[in-house]
């Protein structure tokens, strides 16, 4: 597919009919601006296919709009893009950056990213300012300060260690990769600094459980004349949304609030993120009524806030309000919060009619969370049965969490049937976990079947297995 194709020698005719002026030649459609607009990578490669028959694929403008779609869209294949990137005899940076980027991104090979820059560099290709932001995304989503120090050393080398974006990005990775010390070196070493850097270690230290270092920070960064914009505080609130830096939040509330900042929709939104998941759901209730403009994720956050931290009536009503917003319209995220607060209440009718809407009122394929918070709802409310057969009917194989689910609901109501079904199915995706045989012991000693008992320990003193950390025999119960 991807050899380029050999166009023989056309015949010559005498026939004064056939030959077009110049000027009249038909030109070649536009092939790569149509990459541009795939939907797919079927798309893709018919597109692929054309330019080899033309002979337009030598055309580096139009390889790089094939391997543009293919390693960085949605729809896209990193694969694809690398297997096209080798047919490329002479790629530029733009391409070779693209393809660090798009296995920088892809959840399965941030790896291959650093193997590129290997051999970029071994072939003498000098790497570009926008080449390291890119292979340290590769380092952050490896969570390694080992190969971070590798770029480091070599941003250092080609001169780019005064370069904001690429400082903002080493101070990232660092910061994500348990390489806070690392990250202060950098920032304390930069002489010069914008507000996006000061944003970024700010940020880091509060996703480090740092808090009172990350305000003080803050603080400093205020102090020096740095004016945080919006998109800038947005970040440190999502920094104290993950951490729980309740105090830096309120702190930076607070600030918001003395400058006169318009709470818009990504502002607020952060705002009512950071109140929730600190447990405040008062404050963050207040900052959501006071939004003069909501998009989905507003809705989403304070559903769920309200979910979980045990206002499930609430959050149910919320929700209800949103399903008589015209501008506005639940997504996939949305029914997860929903039934997760049918859980929290015991709202079995509720959760079935709930679920059952997504497909066939909002045209939305529910997911296996989603099929997760259905099992957990019909286990806590005794439906055992109908739980498994939920389970059977999924689309995917259900992973130990929500067998785990089941299981605990069938300890519950003492359905050993199903119990010892489920059980096969955890071990064998977790032989070695005991868990599951202790459940089930304890059932059969509830119901008096003690031979039972005795069978299950003898299994699992032969088998020598080991409780799996993490995994709660008697499930979550709440």
């Amino acid at each position: 597919m991807f050899r380029r194709t050999v166009i023989g020698k056309h015949r010559t005719t005498s026939s004064i009919s056939t030959v077009r002026p110049v000027h009249t030649q038909p030109h070649p459609p536009h092939l790569s601006l149509l990459a541009d607009k795939c939907n797919s990578m079927h798309q893709l490669q018919q597109i692929h296919a054309q330019m080899l028959v033309t002979a337009t694929f030598h055309d580096n403008f139009a390889a790089s709009r094939l391997l543009s779609f293919s390693a960085l869209s949605i729809n896209g294949d990193v694969i694809y893009a690398s297997k096209l990137f080798n047919t490329i005899q002479q790629p530029n940076m733009f391409m070779w950056n693209t393809l660090i980027r798009g296995f920088a991104i892809s959840p399965n090979y941030p790896h291959e990213a650093m193997l590129l820059y290997v051999k970029m560099r071994r072939i003498g290709v000098t790497p570009g300012k926008h080449t390291f932001p890119f292979l340290l995304k590769a380092c952050f989503n490896l969570r390694s300060a080992g190969s971070c120090k590798q770029v480091h050393s070599h941003v250092v080398k080609v001169g780019f260690d005064l370069d904001f974006h690429v400082v903002n990005s080493l101070i990232r990775t660092y910061c994500g990769s348990s390489g806070l010390v690392f990250a202060r070196q950098v920032f304390d070493e930069m002489p010069d600094r914008n507000v996006n850097v000061w944003t970024t270690i700010v940020c880091g230290y509060a996703q480090n459980d740092c808090a009172q270092e990350a305000l003080a920070l803050f603080n400093r960064m205020v102090g020096e004349g740095f004016e945080p914009s919006g998109p800038s505080l947005s970040s440190v609130l999502s920094a104290c949304a993950q951490s729980g830096c309740l105090d830096m939040g309120e702190k930076i509330h607070r600030y918001i609030v003395e400058k006169g900042f318009e709470t818009e929709v990504i502002l607020g939104t952060a705002l009512v993120n950071m109140y929730a998941k600190n447990g405040a759901i008062l404050l963050a209730r207040h900052c959501f009524d006071n939004m003069p403009e909501k998009n989905i994720i507003t809705w989403n956050v304070m559903i769920s806030g309200l979910a979980v931290h045990g206002h499930a009536k609430e959050a149910i009503e919320l929700f209800q309000e949103l399903e008589k917003c015209h501008h506005v319209k639940p997504n996939d995220s949305t029914f997860v919060g929903v039934l997760s607060a049918c859980c929290h209440a015991g709202m079995l009718d509720f959760g079935r009619k709930i679920f059952n809407s997504m497909r066939d009122v909002n045209g939305i394929e529910p997911k296996i969370q989603h099929y997760g918070c259905m099992v957990d709802l019909l286990g806590r409310g005794g439906m055992v049965l109908e739980a498994e057969e939920l389970i059977n009917r999924m689309p995917w194989q259900a992973d130990l969490k929500i067998l785990g689910a089941l299981l605990s609901a069938c300890g519950s109501y003492g359905n050993i049937e199903v119990a010892e079904r489920v059980v096969k199915k955890m071990l064998v995706l977790e032989p070695d976990n005991h868990g599951v045989y202790v459940v089930l012991s304890n059932m059969y000693a509830d119901a008096g079947r003690w031979d039972d008992v005795s069978r299950l320990r003898e299994v699992m003193k032969d088998g020598s297995l080991k409780k799996t950390p993490g995994w709660s025999a008697g499930g979550d119960k709440d």
